[in-house]
Formats: structure tokens, sequence, C-alpha cells
């Protein structure tokens, strides 16, 4: 940080140096003052204007590029995570909750869907009433599961990008949790108090909410930019228990 400092610095007085100089060679071929300080005093007027410019309009749109680029390769992040970890999750998660084909039926993501229809289709995830109940032999296979994967998501953390992607940060975290309050139970998942029961519900639900709402947004991206993934992901949708990879004549 030190060596950045003394380099802008350095930089910084020599520019003023030759803006220096440049005055005095002037002023010794001319003999003008008043012209110096003119234009001198009319070039410092406008600076401020070029500086509204570039922190305004300019800076704005290079940040604005830079963020689309970065969101680009977080959602090639977040494709990796679904195609290895979230569609199975998924689809494990739904054969918990009891009213699941009232919103597959929300979320059976068509081709022709507009921007519009996803958004109506992540606020229907948002507010769905989730009805969890627990099987507890396929309780101990997510366990099982999420533990397999445990490394790694913990891997997809180390992208110091995804920082920039609260919604989805937010996700792994709630995963972890769930995978964590599974984990600690270890054996006896299929002798716990009804009140253990309810509490891994309400993570669960937390967990396949979120998750549902993240789906629908990055298939958005998908249509918008990659027509072909999006084709795909919307064959092999994991909340149509009829999806399927094969396209029908």
């Amino acid at each position: 940080m030190k060596k950045v400092f003394n380099w802008t610095v350095n930089v910084s007085l020599l520019f003023i140096a030759a803006s220096a100089l440049t005055y005095t060679i002037h002023y010794f071929i001319f003999h003008d003052a008043h012209h110096i300080f003119l234009y001198m005093i009319g070039d410092f007027g406008f600076l401020f204007i070029d500086v509204l410019l570039v922190v305004l309009f300019i800076e704005r749109i290079l940040s604005r590029r830079e963020k689309r680029a970065m969101m680009k390769k977080l959602n090639m992040v977040i494709g990796t995570f679904f195609s290895e970890v979230g569609l199975d999750i998924l689809k494990k998660f739904s054969t918990f909750v009891n009213n699941a084909e009232n919103l597959e039926k929300k979320l059976k993501i068509l081709p022709q869907w507009r921007k519009k229809d996803f958004k109506d289709a992540i606020i229907s995830a948002q507010e769905f009433s989730y009805e969890i109940k627990i099987d507890k032999n396929k309780l101990c296979d997510l366990r099982d599961f999420l533990i397999s994967k445990r490394s790694f998501m913990l891997r997809l953390l180390e992208n110091p990008n995804l920082l920039e992607h609260e919604r989805f940060t937010d996700l792994l975290w709630a995963i972890f949790h769930l995978t964590e309050e599974l984990a600690f139970r270890e054996d006896k998942l299929k002798e716990l108090p009804q009140s253990d029961y309810d509490h891994i519900a309400k993570d669960i639900k937390r967990v396949y909410s979120q998750m549902t709402s993240a789906w629908i947004a990055y298939t958005i991206h998908l249509k918008e930019s990659y027509p072909f993934l999006f084709s795909l992901a919307a064959r092999i949708n994991p909340m149509d228990p009829n999806a399927t990879p094969i396209i029908s004549s």
C-alpha cells in the first residue's frame, strides 16, 4: 500500500513540475503573464465540469460494464453449483413438501416465458406456503448427500466474487447450516423428538424457498445470454416432475 502511495505522489509531482516548466518556457518566449493566467483560470473553470463528466457518466458506465462482466462470471459459478449439487437437492427436497405439486405448476418453465413470467415465478416461490413433512429414511439420505458435497460447496465460498452476490451466498450458508444440523445428529435422525423434526423442517423450508428462487433467477440469465443452455435448463427443470432432456418430435 505504501509503495502505491509513493508511486502516486511521485507521478503527481512529476506532472506538476512538467506543467510549471511549460508555463515558464511560455513566459520566457512570449513575456505575457496576463495571457498565461487568463487561460489557466479558464482551464481550472472547465476542470470541474470535466471531473463531473468523468465521475457521473464515464465512471458509472465503466462500473456498470465491470459489474455486468462480474455477474456473468458469477452465473458461471451458479451454473456449476446447480449442475453439481443444486438440481439434485431440489429433487430431494420436493419429496419433503406435501403440497409440492401446487408449486411445481407455477414453476413449470416454458420456452415462451417473458421477464414478467419469471418474476411472477420467483414471487410464487418466495411466498408459497411450504408444508414440510419429514420422512426419516429420506432424511438420512439427504444428510449423506449433503455431507458428500460439502467440500465442493466450500470451494465455491473461496471465490471472493461471491460476496457481490449476497442472495446466493445466503443460500450457501443456509445449506451449510442444514448440513451441520443433520451431520451433528449422526445416527439419531430416526429417533429424534418432534421438536427436532420441526426445527429441521424449518431449515429445509428455508433452503428450498431460496433455492427455487435462485434457480428461476439463473434461468432468466440463461434465456437472455445463452438460449441454447436455457433450452436444456427448461427441459430438465427440477420443479417439473415430468421433465426430460429428450426433445420429443
